[in-house]
């Protein structure tokens, strides 16, 4: 029987990639998206695609019940890639607008990592894949809302790693950098709706932000396509002893390196510069 994994986040970029890489490797995909507008594109790409909101405890339910009757109860792997950005300072990000990003980004993917765990705890065996990113292992600046729910991805992740050692269940860390997808585009919607950026006592500093967020400048210098990512999953997926973490990008491998061996002042005025 082909090996089964459902993907979050899956209409474009990282997830969508992820979805077809192992579809052409064999495997049986859920490709899940949050608009069933996007399903309907997948499945017209001959993707099995079905509805998955995040930040809807009773949509999470309806898709994991609906994956595993058409599997018959298990499932080999989760990736958890599902996630969006909200761009703004960190003194200007208003209770709401971390409340809910960290619905989707963090409850969210953990109320579905929990709902899986014991399938793969009754069938003995299962990987849980979780899309973190370089700014969960540092962080920068406009970025404190998606910085902070990558953080806390990263601390769960480790946990439940450490405390899953005594079953047949792997979990496993994914950490781009710069890749190709639509996370610029869909973060103006969240910053228009919450950052009263007229009004803050960084107004001159957003209008150099907004020209950036708003105006593709082409591709980043050490930009990968998302089908980069989908080879490290691919390894964390298929890897008789996969490891804990799998970097994605020149930036993500320096900036892991250099957090271990510069003093934290040294790293924040590196990573200020820009």
């Amino acid at each position: 029987m082909a090996r089964s994994i459902l993907i979050t986040g899956c209409s474009s970029g990282i997830g969508y990639a992820a979805a077809h890489a192992l579809r052409a490797r064999g495997w049986r995909v859920f490709a899940s998206c949050r608009k069933p507008e996007d399903c309907a594109r997948l499945t017209a790409e001959g993707l099995e695609s079905l509805p998955l909101d995040l930040a809807d405890p009773d949509s999470i339910a309806a898709a994991v019940a609906e994956v595993l009757r058409q599997t018959g109860g298990t499932l080999d792997a989760l990736y958890n890639n599902g996630a969006f950005a909200c761009p703004g300072a960190v003194e200007d990000l208003p209770r709401g607008a971390l409340a809910e990003l960290f619905e989707t980004n963090v409850f969210g993917t953990h109320d579905l990592t929990r709902r899986i765990i014991p399938v793969m705890r009754a069938q003995g065996h299962g990987r849980i894949v979780t899309c973190s990113s370089v700014l969960g292992l540092v962080g920068a600046k406009w970025r404190g809302a998606y910085v902070a729910s990558k953080f806390a991805l990263e601390g769960l992740t480790d946990v439940l790693r450490i405390e899953m050692r005594d079953t047949g269940v792997k979990v496993i860390l994914i950490e781009p950098g710069p890749v190709t997808s639509k996370i610029r585009e869909n973060a103006i919607p969240q910053f228009e709706r919450w950052i009263d950026w007229q009004a803050s006592a960084r107004a001159e500093q957003y209008r150099a932000l907004r020209h950036r967020l708003y105006e593709s400048r082409g591709p980043d210098p050490f930009e990968l396509p998302a089908t980069a990512v989908a080879a490290k999953l691919i390894r964390a997926l298929e890897s008789p002893r996969p490891r804990a973490r799998y970097y994605v990008t020149t930036p993500t491998y320096l900036m892991g390196a250099l957090r271990r061996l510069l003093p934290t002042r040294t790293l924040d005025w590196l990573i200020a510069k820009g």
